[in-house]
């Protein structure tokens, strides 16, 4: 049992924690498979000497889960987890299993800088992302609508473009892209002017306010967005954050079609507090012929290990990698998905 396949073990163990409302109990083993995916310690050899309570945040509970995944490869723990949530066993995909760059994972399409409400600069974000192995990363701050998260409107934008720029005229190994997490207003339209979207590499429109739409009317909403033709990925499809917030009911089948139609990528984001899509709505979306984006919607560098604790998500769901854009090289990202 390796520490990458263990966090995505322990990740999902938090995933369905956060299910039936305990919060607490998900974090604690989020921050575990945080650890296990950052510093990657032998497991093996530590479950020898009996040292694995010595690990960070790692107490009797926890140490006995990873005492059975080294031990057998699996967990009984999870697998009662399932039955209570109602789930079946998930699709076995060990190459997909972190670190994602040693199985084809080229950069990540969406995450947040002190320009919005991220902790960390451009540049610090992007040498971070070049440490991890990204070919490239996508800075997607907010848009304006979204008050508490300090959005950017056109003349920030362009002001960040030119910083962009100098990042990528100082970073070898990496290119830095700029899209926007852009608000899906209660029409469907988007939160910035057209010139605006046209000057971004890549455009996330995403769902945050007004969550509780009536179904009919929030599927126009949603419908009319992956329309909107400077739309690059549908972000976070429902706002969902499992245990404290339900997210948005649509026609999901509906909206699915319009994005494998329209070319939209749905994200899977990794957030834990997130996962959205779930993994079963991005079932559906996969046998609707719907590409996928895995990433992180990291605030800060550290989070991009977000991507290496949701990949269950994508394994579960049964989704190939050659159906996740992330794997695509970067002239191949820009000519079949951002032109």
């Amino acid at each position: 049992m390796s520490p990458d396949e263990a966090a995505a073990y322990l990740a999902e163990v938090a995933y369905l924690l956060r299910h039936k409302g305990d919060t607490h109990r998900a974090r604690a083993f989020t921050r575990v498979a945080g650890m296990l995916a950052r510093d990657r310690p032998d497991l093996v050899a530590l479950r020898r000497s009996e040292q694995l309570e010595k690990l960070e945040g790692v107490g009797a509970g926890i140490a006995r889960t990873l005492t059975e995944l080294v031990d057998t490869g699996q967990s009984s723990y999870l697998e009662r987890l399932r039955a209570e949530v109602g789930l079946t066993s998930g699709h076995a995909l060990p190459e997909k299993v972190s670190p994602l760059v040693e199985s084809g994972y080229r950069g990540d399409l969406h995450c947040h800088t002190d320009w919005s409400d991220g902790g960390a600069t451009v540049l610090a974000m992007a040498e971070t992302a070049r440490a991890r192995g990204y070919e490239y990363l996508a800075i997607t701050d907010h848009s304006p609508r979204l008050g508490v998260t300090n959005g950017l409107g056109p003349e920030r934008l362009a002001a960040q473009r030119r910083m962009i720029d100098e990042a990528n005229a100082q970073l070898s190994g990496i290119t830095v892209l700029q899209g926007c997490e852009v608000d899906i207003l209660e029409d469907g339209s988007l939160d910035l002017p057209e010139e605006a979207l046209a000057a971004l590499e890549l455009v996330i429109a995403s769902p945050h306010l007004k969550l509780r739409m009536e179904r009919a009317r929030m599927t126009e909403r949603m419908l009319r967005a992956v329309e909107h033709p400077r739309v690059t990925i549908l972000g976070h499809p429902t706002g969902r954050r499992p245990g404290t917030r339900p997210g948005a009911d649509y026609d999901f089948e509906a909206v699915f079609r319009a994005c494998s139609a329209a070319g939209v990528v749905l994200e899977i984001d990794c957030d834990p507090a997130r996962m959205d899509l779930s993994p079963e709505l991005a079932s559906l979306a996969d046998g609707l012929g719907c590409q996928f984006s895995l990433d992180s919607d990291a605030h800060a560098p550290d989070q991009f290990v977000y991507t290496d604790l949701g990949v269950w998500s994508a394994q579960r769901a049964g989704i190939p990698t050659d159906r996740i854009v992330n794997w695509l090289p970067l002239e191949r990202l820009r000519k079949e998905v951002l032109d």
